[in-house]
Order: C-alpha cells, then structure tokens, then sequence
C-alpha cells in the first residue's frame, strides 16, 4: 500500500526504528532507497527525525509497532502534535498479538495518546479501510495521523483493486441497523461485532468508529436518541480507550444509553493464541453475543 501511494507522491518517505520487515517496509525499502531509513532502535529518534522531515516539506510514514511507540511518547507529543506537524505514525501489532507475549501487546497507545491535542487516532476494520486511511493520512496537512492495525492476516476483502477514497476525519459509519442495542467497535472487533449481531435478528446495530479520535460526537447523538443501552468493542485498553471516550461524552448529557465495554481488562495479558486471548478479554464471538443477550433481557 506504501509502494503504491509513493508512486503516487514523491513527499512520501518511509522511516522505521528497526523494524523494516516487522512492518513490512522491506519492499519499499528496495523500491524507494532514496526515501527510506532505518534509525536503529530508536523510536524515540524515529518520532523526531520524522518531525524534522515533515517540517521540511516531506510526508512520513513512521511504522512502529504499538508497544513500542510507548518509548516516543514524549517525541509524539511535544515534536509533532504540538507542532501540528503532518506525521504518519503506523502503529503495526496494536491490540492483542498472540504468541508475541505480553511485552508486545499494543494495549495503551488509545489511552495513552487520546488526551494529546490535535493527535488523530484511527483504527481500520479491514484492508481496504487502512488503504483509504493510508491515503487519507497522506493528504492531511496537520498531524499526528495515527492508524493502529492488529498483528497477521486481515479480513480477506480485495483490497488492491478497490479505488482510493478520502475517508472524513472523525466520521463513523452504520454498519448493520439495530432496534435495541448499539454496538459501538473499532478496527477488527468490527468482524466480531457484525457475527454476534447477525444473530439476534435486527435487535443489535453495529456502528463502525473507525476515528477513535475525534470521535463523530452527530453519529453518538444518533445513537443516544434511538438506544437506551450501547456496548463498545475495542481491541485495547478498555480504561482510556474507546470505552472511555464515549462515556465520557454520554456523562455530559441528560439523556444516555447505558454505556458497557469490551476489551483489554486493567491486567497484563498471559502468552497464547490471538483467540484465546479475545476470549479470555471477554471479546470474542461468544462472549459478545451474551452480552447483547443481556441487554435485550434487561431491556425497558
């Protein structure tokens, strides 16, 4: 997708803190030699020589796995954002990564980063989605752009002929109507959020919030007057991360849904698989579907 857009533009440069094949910056790395560079491990300098090539003209493509843009949060905040400079910071592996083990999971970088001013936090709930939100990135003029994707393989849509698209910062989309229950979800716990809805007949609509930052506060009012009970779906932090955000906008007003979440609970999560690790959260298939069957049970 990188190889693509650049083609297409010749501000675009790749920067990884040793992390070309993880990222899978390698072929743009033979493609673009001249606008690629690998600082070592150093994602603390990765963030700021980016900041550097942004304010210069350029547009970065900063790929840094999730847990460990944490070490740059400090560069994040006061060398881009602050600046309002035009970075891409990709942040591959965020969410639960299996067997990785937990110094890798990207748990915090929403709750970490969802308090910094002008920061924009997306989360892409299939290939074709992160295509268009590479290429919206690409055509921003402020940033920090951050775009969060999970570890291994993605939804299976075709994603390489699909058009390019400008995606609306801070727009969601409906993704499946509902009569009784919103499901609020980013990224790929959209996949799960459609499957358990399927089942209760219409009663579950599913809302794909694929700006988790900022959030579309018109697609939350509509909501708020068609629901009396919301659950959100995350694959990160549930305390800070998307959970938050929309409770915190819903504590505002007088008229609410109830508000619940699932997600990556306050506690390091052990080795195992990505399934085992969606089921222990409580996020996989099966508990989200008992969740949506509590709420049509205590519906009023």
């Amino acid at each position: 997708m990188l190889c693509e857009l650049a083609e297409k533009d010749s501000r675009i440069v790749g920067i990884t803190p040793a992390m070309a094949s993880g990222c899978g910056m390698s072929k743009f790395a033979v493609r673009f030699p001249d606008r690629f560079y690998d600082v070592g491990i150093e994602e603390e300098h990765a963030v700021t020589f980016s900041a550097g090539l942004a304010a210069g003209g350029l547009r970065p493509f900063c790929n840094i796995y999730s847990s460990f843009a944490q070490r740059a949060y400090d560069q994040i905040v006061h060398d881009v954002a602050l600046q309002k400079l035009p970075v891409v910071l990709c942040f591959d592996r965020a969410g639960l990564v299996g067997e990785d083990g937990a110094t890798h999971h990207g748990a915090f970088d929403i709750a970490a980063l969802r308090t910094v001013p002008d920061v924009i936090i997306s989360s892409p709930k299939d290939e074709t989605e992160l295509k268009n939100l590479m290429y919206t990135a690409s055509a921003t003029d402020h940033g920090p752009f951050i775009i969060r994707y999970p570890r291994g393989c993605g939804e299976g849509v075709s994603w390489k002929d699909a058009p390019y698209g400008i995606l609306p910062v801070g727009e969601a989309e409906e993704l499946a109507e509902g009569g009784d229950v919103a499901i609020i979800c980013t990224g790929p716990a959209a996949s799960i959020a459609l499957k358990a809805a399927g089942k209760f007949g219409g009663k579950a609509g599913v809302y794909n919030f694929r700006f988790i930052k900022p959030l579309d506060t018109g697609m939350l009012d509509r909501i708020a007057a068609k629901y009396k009970r919301v659950l959100t779906i995350e694959d990160g932090s549930l305390k800070g991360g998307l959970f938050g955000a929309v409770a915190e906008y819903y504590a505002g007003k007088e008229s609410a849904p109830v508000v619940e979440g699932c997600g990556i609970p306050d506690m390091f999560i052990r080795h195992a698989s990505k399934d085992e690790q969606w089921a222990i959260c409580g996020m996989d298939e099966e508990s989200v579907s008992k969740k949506i069957e509590k709420f049509l049970e205590n519906r009023k």
